[in-house]
Order: structure tokens, then C-alpha cells, then sequence
């Protein structure tokens, strides 16, 4: 039995901010159905790279989910729909706002039937205000959230961060937390909810220590101007095989080990000296002595000195990572007739160990188990079979 084996979900969502919330939820053992077109699949299915034709990234964030295909531009597509959130009373929709309820599925038109539903709707900038129906992708919420203007360096300006941060740590985490709090509300206190889930939002929100400075001085953090951007010592440094080196080490007795270690001990009293000058010759102190040593120098030097100094290693090299291994972040799971290695559902419960029973689904694969284990009749399932050839 899993932690969530209790709820049952409806998944409308594509690409990355749902279908990774709803990974999360099926991982940890809830039973959702990925509602799809057989005509408009899922733009992940097509995303590189392929492994026996299909999307790795696809077939990691969905997989432990079933397949219900539907044409939601039919009477049978939409009354499948109602006739499954009597039951299955968590849903997840990933469309531009006003859509759903267009089609006669949105949270009003659920609630009627399931009053103690939960609806989810995950949008680029929520499900008001002026940019409601703007089309984005997670760097316009990043700009739009004020993120972009002080990620980057300062003689190359803001950059794309390598993560989709507005769409997983925004969007998807903040749906999952928002969902299972909606969850412990029912169960305490009995109804549902709708839950307005906003990319931009999230990520503006995640801008902790940023926004209360600008909040309360008026100051706009620059790019490369800031404790943790590149404005200080807090950075990666390059050395002479032209790797890197990450350096952390902002507590006075961080920065102590970390200067006696290099050589100059005597900076070691500026540890949390603000003055930009200072911090521009301890770092430049740094870029000399590291760029004088090898990657493999600077790895085996720092290797059991504890100053927050870390390699900078590709990701291949992290999956060789004794830490890597041994917390089993990667697993196995099953993919067509054999294994795929995928990343591991990331904490560690003491009475759980999530389970991953089946590989990502085709489109509209249990279909008709689905719509038999919900009381469908034969000529009904005929019906939505026909609907969607």
C-alpha cells in the first residue's frame, strides 16, 4: 500500500509542471489516469532523446500511470469525464484558464456532481489578472517574476537557469504541497476545493531574501552584485585544465578552512565583510590559486576538508557519485519487455519504499479496464471507443 494509495486522481496535464506533480503523487502511490487525445498527444512524447522510440523524459514523468483516452470534443468524451469524478474526486488541468469550463468541465460543473472534489488548475500566470490568457514558457515567468534580471553574469546579462525552476520547483512542488493540504481539509473538515496554481507566482514567491531587500530598500538586485549571484566569493571558479570548482564557504569557520587551506590565512577575517572591494580581492585571491591547480588537484585537496568546497563534475560524473549511489537516486523501472534507468522518487520515508509498477503508458492503453472498473456498460465504452478512432 502506498502513502497516497487512498487518492485517485484525474491528470489533464502535458508537458512538464503537471505531469511531474503528478509523477510525485504516483510514486507515492496514488492511482492517476492521464486523461489524453489520441488526435493532440502529449508534446513530451516527441521530446528528445528516444530509447526504442520512445522519450525518455516522457516515459520517466509518467510513468506508474494509466492511460484513458478520450475526445473531449464529444457528448461521450465529456460524460465519461463526470461520470468519473464521482470517483476519482482529485483533478489536475494544465489548460489556459477558461478552457475546462468551456467544454462543461470546469470546477462550478464538477463541483455540482462532487462536491468534496479537488481541482487543480496550473497556469503560466494563474487564472486572473491581466496576463491570465498570455501564452509563456518557464523563462518569460522567470523574467516576468523579476528572477531573470539578476541571474547571469554582468558582462553577458541574465541567462536561462538549466532547470525548468518556474515550471517544477514553482509549479509542480507547489501543486503537489497544495493538493495534499486540500486533502487534510476535506478529511478534517469535509468539501473541496479549487486551487489556482501560477508559474510566475511560484517563482516570484521563491525569490526569498530578493524581494523582502527590494521590498523594504527599494533596491533591485544586480546581475553578479549579490551574496549568492556571483557578487562575492559564493561561486565557481575555473582551474587550469579549465573544469571548476564550486566555493560555499560563507560561515566565518567555512571561510577560515577555506583560506588556510589556499594559502592566505590573513583573509580569513573578512569572512562576512561586505564591502564589495574586499570581496572583489578575496575573490580574485581565489580565481589565482585555483586557477593554478587541476581539477583533480583541487578534488583530492578538499576531499576530507569540510569548508561547503565542492568539484564541479558532468552529469555523468554525478551519477558515478558515491553520494548518488548510495542515497539510490537512480532505479530501474520497467520499459517494454526489459528495464530503464530513471530517476528515483527523491525522499526517504521509514515505512515506505515507493514502488514502480509499470513503465508510461500508451495513449488510451487501459482505456477499456478503466471505464469496466468504473461501471461503464459495453455499449458505453463502445461509444467513447468510437468517439476517439
Amino acid at each position: 500500500m502506498g502513502l497516497l494509495s487512498s487518492l485517485r486522481i484525474l491528470d489533464f496535464s502535458s508537458l512538464i509542471p503537471g505531469p511531474a506533480a503528478t509523477l510525485m503523487l504516483a510514486d507515492m502511490g496514488a492511482d492517476v489516469i492521464r486523461i489524453e487525445s489520441p488526435q493532440r498527444p502529449d508534446l513530451m512524447r516527441l521530446f528528445p532523446p528516444f530509447k526504442d522510440g520512445e522519450s525518455c523524459a516522457h516515459t520517466h514523468l509518467n510513468r506508474s500511470k494509466r492511460s484513458l483516452a478520450l475526445n473531449l470534443k464529444t457528448e461521450a468524451g465529456i460524460n465519461a469525464v463526470k461520470k468519473l469524478i464521482s470517483s476519482y474526486d482529485i483533478l489536475i488541468e494544465q489548460f489556459r484558464p477558461g478552457v475546462m469550463a468551456k467544454l462543461g468541465l470546469g470546477y462550478e460543473d464538477l463541483k455540482a456532481i462532487n462536491p468534496d472534489l479537488i481541482y487543480c488548475s496550473i497556469s503560466g500566470y494563474g487564472q486572473t489578472g491581466p496576463y491570465a490568457q498570455r501564452a509563456g514558457h518557464d523563462i518569460n515567468y522567470l523574467a516576468v517574476a523579476g528572477i531573470l534580471g539578476h541571474n547571469g553574469r554582468a558582462d553577458s546579462g541574465p541567462m536561462p537557469p538549466t532547470l525548468q525552476l518556474a515550471d517544477v520547483a514553482g509549479g509542480s512542488y507547489h501543486a503537489v504541497m497544495s493538493i495534499l493540504a486540500a486533502v487534510i481539509n476535506r478529511s478534517t473538515n469535509g468539501g473541496g476545493q479549487h486551487i489556482d496554481v501560477s508559474l510566475m507566482d511560484t517563482a516570484f514567491n521563491m525569490q526569498v531574501t530578493q524581494v523582502d531587500d527590494t521590498l523594504n530598500t527599494g533596491r533591485n538586485p544586480g546581475l553578479e552584485a549579490e551574496i549568492f549571484n556571483g557578487g562575492t566569493f559564493y561561486d565557481c571558479y575555473e582551474t587550469a585544465d579549465g573544469r571548476h570548482i564550486s566555493i560555499a564557504s560563507i560561515e566565518p569557520h567555512f571561510f577560515t578552512r577555506l583560506c588556510e587551506t589556499l594559502g592566505f590565512p590573513e583573509l580569513a577575517v573578512h569572512a562576512l565583510t561586505p564591502d564589495p572591494k574586499i570581496q572583489n580581492q578575496i575573490k580574485t585571491k581565489i580565481r589565482e590559486t585555483i586557477k593554478s591547480q587541476s581539477y583533480d588537484h583541487w578534488s583530492t585537496v578538499f576531499a576530507d576538508i569540510d569548508a561547503c568546497v565542492e568539484p564541479v563534475p558532468t552529469l555523468s560524473e554525478a551519477l558515478d557519485h558515491p553520494q548518488v549511489k548510495a542515497r539510490e537516486l537512480v532505479v530501474e523501472v520497467p520499459f517494454k519487455e526489459g528495464k530503464e534507468k530513471q530517476p528515483a522518487f527523491p525522499v526517504k520515508f521509514s515505512d515506505f519504499t515507493p514502488e514502480y509498477p509499470f513503465g508510461a503508458a500508451g495513449i488510451g492503453e487501459h482505456t477499456r479496464q478503466i471505464l469496466e472498473e468504473n461501471g461503464f456498460s459495453e455499449d458505453e465504452i463502445l461509444t467513447i471507443e468510437q468517439s476517439i478512432a
